[in-house]
C-alpha cells in the first residue's frame, strides 16, 4: 500500500506525516529540517543514497503549484522501495542509482502558502485574514487559488542575488511594489526564511545538479543570462527527450531571481526549472499520473548524469 497519498490535495502537515511515515518504512532515508517558517511550519529535506554524486530536487516554490511536492515524495517512495526489494526505477536498478549518489528532496520549499491554497488555513483565521488583505490590493488574481507567494506575500522565486534587481524592476513596473498573491521579490533578496535556508543548504551540499519542479507548460528551462555551463544543453535535451517536454528559453520578465537562476550563476553547474503538467494553475489532481510518468525519466537521469559527462 503507497505510503504517498496522490488522490487528495498535500497540505504542510501531511507532507510533513508522509516524509515521516516513509523514514519509518525505508531506513535509508534519512530526514532533516532546512528551517521553520515565520508561521511555525517546517521545510523538510529527505535524503537518499550514499554515493558522491550529489543532486538537489527542490518543488512547491509557489503555492498554487504543491502538484510537484507529491512528484517528488512519489520518486523517494518508488526508489526507496526498490531498493528495499531489489526492484528498478526506470529500467535502472534502484542499487545503482543510491550507490552512485545521494539525492537530496525538498519537497516543499513554501509551506505556509501551500497550505492556503489548499485549504488547510481556514477562512476567518489571523492567518487567511492576512493574506486576504494582501490579495484584495489585487483583485484580478483569484484567491485563493491565484496565491503563489508566502504568507508575507514574498514570491520566494524571485528571491535569489541573481539579477535581482532586475526582477524587481520588471515586477515593479508591473506593479507589484508591495507584498502580493505573487511576483513581489521582496525588500531584498534571500531575506525570507524558506529561500535562505534552501541557498544555504545548496551551498553545504555543493550539488553537480539541482532541478526545481514547478507548474504548468511541460518545458524545461536550462539557461541564465549568456552563461555558458559544460554538458548542461546535452542534459537538458535529454530530459526533453525522456519526458517529451520542450526545451525553451526562459521568457525576458521570469528571467532573473530565480533559484536555478542564481544556481548556475554562482556555481557554474547545471539548473533546471521544470514546468510540469498543463493548464491552469493549481493543476488538478488528475493529471498527477501523467505528469510523474513524463518526470521520471529526469529524476533518473539527473541523479545519474550523462555516461562521461554532466
Amino acid at each position: 500500500m503507497s505510503i504517498v497519498k496522490t488522490d487528495v490535495p498535500v497540505t504542510a502537515r501531511l507532507c510533513r506525516e508522509t516524509i515521516a511515515q516513509l523514514a519509518r518504512a525505508y531506513p535509508s532515508i534519512r530526514t532533516g529540517t532546512l528551517t521553520t517558517t515565520d508561521y511555525g511550519r517546517p521545510v523538510e529535506v529527505l535524503s537518499i543514497g550514499t554515493g558522491g554524486r550529489q543532486v538537489i530536487f527542490s518543488a512547491a516554490h509557489h503555492a498554487n503549484e504543491w502538484i510537484t511536492t507529491l512528484v517528488l515524495l512519489k520518486f523517494a517512495e518508488e526508489l526507496a522501495e526498490a531498493e528495499k526489494t531489489g526492484g528498478s526505477v526506470y529500467g535502472v536498478p534502484a542499487e545503482t542509482i543510491t550507490r552512485y549518489g545521494t539525492i537530496h528532496i525538498v519537497p516543499m520549499v513554501d509551506p505556509d502558502g501551500v497550505d492556503l491554497v489548499t485549504g488547510a488555513i481556514a477562512p476567518g483565521s489571523p492567518e487567511y485574514t492576512q493574506a486576504e488583505q494582501i490579495a484584495s490590493n489585487f483583485p484580478e488574481i483569484p484567491f485563493p487559488d491565484g496565491w503563489k507567494a508566502n504568507l508575507k506575500g514574498v514570491d520566494l522565486n524571485l528571491q535569489y542575488p541573481a539579477g535581482w534587481l532586475q526582477a524587481r524592476e520588471i515586477k515593479f513596473l508591473q506593479g507589484f511594489t508591495r507584498p502580493a498573491p505573487r511576483d513581489y521579490v521582496g525588500r531584498a533578496p534571500l531575506n525570507q526564511r524558506e529561500s535562505m535556508a534552501l541557498a544555504e543548504f545548496t551551498a553545504r551540499i555543493d550539488p553537480a545538479v539541482v532541478l526545481a519542479f514547478h507548474t504548468q507548460g511541460k518545458v524545461i528551462y536550462w539557461q541564465f543570462r549568456d552563461i555558458f555551463v559544460p554538458g548542461a544543453r546535452e542534459l537538458a535535451e535529454e530530459f526533453a527527450r525522456v519526458s517529451g517536454y520542450a526545451l525553451e528559453d526562459t521568457p525576458y520578465e521570469s528571467s532573473f531571481a530565480g533559484y536555478k537562476d542564481w544556481f548556475i550563476q554562482n556555481y557554474r553547474r547545471p539548473g533546471f526549472t521544470i514546468e510540469v503538467g498543463q493548464g491552469e494553475n493549481p493543476l488538478p489532481l488528475k493529471q498527477f499520473d501523467e505528469i510523474y510518468r513524463d518526470n521520471l525519466g529526469i529524476l533518473v537521469t539527473a541523479a545519474l548524469g550523462l555516461p562521461g559527462g554532466v
